[in-house]
């Protein structure tokens, strides 16, 4: 008899990645003309990111850097949860961005369906804050995790211990 395949859906985020691009990011600030005695930080606080600058403009100019470090450490910018613009102190404008981990119900939802009506011989279960795809045939699994990879989903998704 055949063993079952599986595989795990994720979404995790490296934090010590973050960090480097973190670190990055300040060092190209401190440098950069255009942020030239500005009060621009980017902290990390637990799991979620602390943006501060002098105003709405240079917010936004900070994200651009921070991003674009991101995506060259490989880091899923789709995990990024921003909130709003609130005022801090000095005259300065804060907002603070969530790093997302795990799938939530919506995406498991959504993934769940989309794994049920492609037709391919598979069973897929929630299982805390990932999803576990099981199938006889490798073929099917290496499908499913195409199919996912195409999915619009608002997190990015990981494919681990494939076994």
């Amino acid at each position: 008899m055949a063993k079952d395949s599986s595989f795990d859906i994720v979404s995790k985020v490296d934090f010590s990645e973050v960090t480097n691009a973190i670190n990055i990011a300040m060092k190209e600030i401190q440098t950069r003309y255009d942020f030239k005695g500005s009060k621009s930080h980017i902290s990390l606080d637990k799991e979620e990111l602390v943006l501060i600058s002098d105003d709405e403009y240079k917010l936004d100019q900070l994200k651009d850097v921070l991003l674009s470090k991101m995506i060259k450490r490989g880091i899923p910018i789709k995990n990024l949860d921003y909130g709003k613009i609130e005022g801090a102190s000095g005259g300065t404008v804060r907002q603070r961005a969530s790093l997302v981990q795990g799938i939530d119900k919506d995406n498991a939802k959504k993934i769940n369906t989309l794994i049920k009506n492609s037709g391919v011989k598979v069973k897929s279960q929630m299982q805390e804050d990932q999803i576990r795809v099981t199938g006889k045939n490798r073929d099917d699994l290496q499908k499913i995790i195409s199919l996912v990879k195409e999915a619009d989903l608002t997190v990015d998704v990981q494919f681990v211990n494939y076994r």
